[in-house]
């Protein structure tokens, strides 16, 4: 039960005990967490919603704590799974399909595409779309309710055992605020006679991109132009296999074209992937030979794909770590919202700085070559670079996010020289250790003094608070004096 808590926070597993309140529920459903948490899967507290509406059962009000032991009328770690897989899209949403939700509609809608004037294709695309700002879950711009279920559930395990703060491994290198990725998903011809000037432009800035290519079908590239990109430090992953949204519509489909897309893969030197137009089926991702993929967006409301991952964080699914898209595409800020301003990126990135998450961005080359668009973008990437040097943002490629998420899954909090903490595994010199304290019932994070970052309250720590005796009795009593 506390393996996702665990995981997140990379503390010390006998400060997290928590246990089942009750028998949970044969089927799993729709309850809440507190107030504007929605969660999918089994409870103990009733019966949950089959479908998401309002009147859910707040099932907070069932938490009680036995001695040091939080007693939860849920599994956090199954409700959480379930969110970041999307498995409540099984239940289905109230208007979350879009007219290209058919099979028979999207073939041919995808097939006749590339015939299509550029205005018939955004009719066609903001009329499937029409009803997305009706949609309450996930919660747009951003959701965070991943995150919110996994704090809250720290915070009473917290409480439960009496403990004002307690350590973890902070979430990112040398005490990082945030992180923030950009990459380049490449769709047409034109787009790939913009990437030179891209890089330049990328470059101009201080920014590492990676670019996802398509394969088959749409254009050829040549190794030596993707040497090129390798020659600049930049990433290069795979795009799909021809981006016809086909990808995920039949199993022993999927089966051959993966196997085509992992041959690209080892051309390539890739490690990551995106499916075309985020069309994704996390459960047939084993089939894929790669390390990390960027498929699932946050919250899917413009996307041909409704649904969304409910996070702000990388999460393994298998052995395959996910890179969520934080924020909106693009082709929907300039062509669906019609925007042609960083003001919704501006809020996106505001919203999950507040949790330190990823803020993953997906720009086109295709879609930025017109002046108003590349000035939008420039803009973006300004805003980027004052943010690495004014909050200690970092700007990373997919790779190295994907490096350091794995090497922190396998640190761990150990007991050090004078009763210190020290963190043990593999790339630890990168690692800070935070502490999580209590604060007028919120939870609070501070940093050690070697990152630049603290904390969004007054509290500063010091970073040498927390310390470990033999017995667990012992290190209750040093974390709570």
């Amino acid at each position: 039960m506390n393996g996702a808590v665990l995981d997140r926070y990379r503390c010390p597993e006998m400060l997290v005990n928590l246990t089942l309140a009750g028998h949970l529920s044969d089927e799993p459903g729709y309850f809440s967490f507190g107030q504007g948490s929605v969660c999918f899967g089994r409870s103990s507290a009733g019966s949950p919603a089959r479908v998401l509406g309002n009147g859910l059962v707040d099932v907070s009000q069932h938490v009680s704590s036995d001695g040091s032991v939080l007693r939860l009328p849920f599994d956090p770690s199954e409700t959480v799974d379930n969110l970041r897989r999307e498995r409540y899209r099984l239940n289905g949403c109230a208007d979350d399909r879009t007219i290209l939700s058919s099979k028979a509609i999207r073939k041919a809608y995808y097939c006749f595409r590339p015939l299509l004037p550029v205005s018939v294709r955004k009719y066609a695309q903001r009329l499937s779309l029409r009803n997305w700002r009706a949609l309450t879950f996930p919660a747009w711009p951003v959701d965070t309710t991943v995150e919110r279920i996994l704090e809250r559930v720290l915070l009473l395990a917290m409480n439960a055992q009496g403990i004002k703060r307690i350590p973890f491994i902070w979430f990112w290198p040398e005490g990082a605020s945030s992180c923030v990725v950009v990459t380049h998903d490449v769709e047409t011809k034109a787009g790939v006679r913009f990437v030179g000037r891209l890089m330049d432009i990328d470059e101009a800035f201080g920014i590492k991109a990676s670019f996802q290519f398509i394969p088959q079908k749409q254009y050829a590239v040549s190794e030596e132009f993707l040497s090129t990109i390798r020659c600049r430090g930049l990433e290069l992953n795979v795009q799909d296999l021809t981006h016809d949204g086909d990808l995920f519509s039949d199993p022993q489909e999927f089966l051959r074209r993966a196997r085509l897309i992992n041959r690209f893969l080892r051309e390539y030197g890739a490690q990551g992937f995106r499916a075309g137009r985020m069309y994704r089926n996390p459960d047939w991702y084993e089939a894929l030979e790669i390390s990390y993929d960027m498929s699932i967006p946050n919250v899917g409301h413009l996307e041909a794909q409704r649904g969304g991952c409910c996070t702000v964080f990388p999460y393994f699914i298998g052995r395959i770590l996910e890179l969520p898209l934080t924020t909106t595409q693009d082709y929907s800020l300039f062509h669906i919202l019609g925007e042609y301003s960083i003001e919704v990126w501006r809020k996106q990135i505001a919203l999950i700085m507040e949790k330190h998450g990823l803020v993953s961005f997906i720009v086109h080359p295709d879609y930025i070559i017109e002046g108003r668009a590349l000035d939008v973008y420039k803009a973006l990437l300004d805003y980027v670079a004052r943010l690495r040097e004014e909050r200690n943002t970092w700007v990373a490629l997919p790779g190295d996010v994907n490096r350091w998420w794995r090497e922190r899954s396998q640190m761990r909090l150990v007991p050090g020289e004078g009763g210190l903490w020290r963190i043990a595994g593999p790339g630890h010199e990168r690692a800070r250790i935070a502490y999580a304290s209590i604060r007028d019932g919120q939870l609070v994070y501070t940093v050690p003094s070697e990152g630049r970052f603290r904390s969004c309250h007054s509290d500063r720590g010091t970073g040498e608070e927390s310390g470990f005796e033999k017995s667990k009795s012992a290190v209750h009593r040093r974390l709570t004096n």
